[in-house]
């Protein structure tokens, strides 16, 4: 890896500010200062920028119980974003897997590895997503059980010419709803639910695949174990 590159990757600098960082005589490797940024350094190099060592941030992979009122987005709006509540080094580069609207709470994970994101999203691979939805009027008798017969068999949301992947649907109360869903359309949970004249007042995401959100508190964040990864 070019020198100016792996110090883009490890700091804040820019290339270009890495650049002239470099040109300044700030960064050494194994003890040599160094202005070339192309010189190629490699996992045993010792690289320092103003004496601090630095390092390579490797994959990582979160879990966040997101609050309300919270965006999974990049870009800066009028909400507070998912990677603003989690504390880590470049967290600028975690994407999530699978957003939650901003008024939809619960389980999000979070990855700078595209791979193990694909696989946990990609509706070939059957990943179920449990949903716990509050409903505005109650689902009950007949009507429950021509709702848990047409998301067995699939909507045609309002937009669409084709329907929805078979999702499952079971009643906790009158007014709320286990939803698992295996794909992940726009506003699906609340489309879905207005296909069938009913309307989602709110909309929280328990589980992903065999991942639970658990205790953990709203608004906190975990990095996954090597368990839970493999589990995908």
């Amino acid at each position: 890896m070019r020198l100016d590159r792996f110090l883009s990757e490890t700091t804040e600098l820019t290339r270009s500010l890495a650049k002239k960082a470099m040109h300044r005589g700030e960064v050494s490797v194994d003890g040599e200062v160094i202005k070339n940024p192309a010189t190629q350094v490699g996992e045993a190099s010792r690289v320092t920028w103003n004496g601090e060592p630095l390092a390579l941030v490797g994959l990582r992979y979160v879990m966040l119980h997101k609050p309300m009122g919270v965006e999974c987005t990049a870009r800066r709006t009028l909400y507070p974003r998912a990677i603003d509540l989690i504390e880590l080094p470049k967290v600028e580069r975690l994407q999530p897997v699978g957003r939650l609207d901003v008024d939809t709470t619960g389980l999000v994970l979070l990855t700078d590895d595209g791979q193990w994101s694909h696989r946990v999203t990609s509706p070939k691979h059957r990943c179920g997503k449990v949903y716990r939805v509050t409903l505005a009027e109650p689902l009950e008798g007949d009507a429950l059980a021509r709702a848990i017969e047409a998301f067995a068999e699939g909507v045609v949301l309002e937009g669409e010419e084709t329907p929805t992947r078979p999702a499952e649907l079971a009643m906790r109360e009158p007014t709320v709803a286990e939803l698992t869903l295996y794909e992940g359309k726009y506003h699906q949970v609340k489309r879905m639910f207005a296909a069938i004249g009913n309307h989602v007042v709110a909309l929280h995401r328990e589980s992903i695949g065999p991942l639970a959100l658990g205790e953990l508190p709203e608004g906190e964040w975990r990095e996954l174990t090597a368990d839970e990864i493999a589990a995908f």
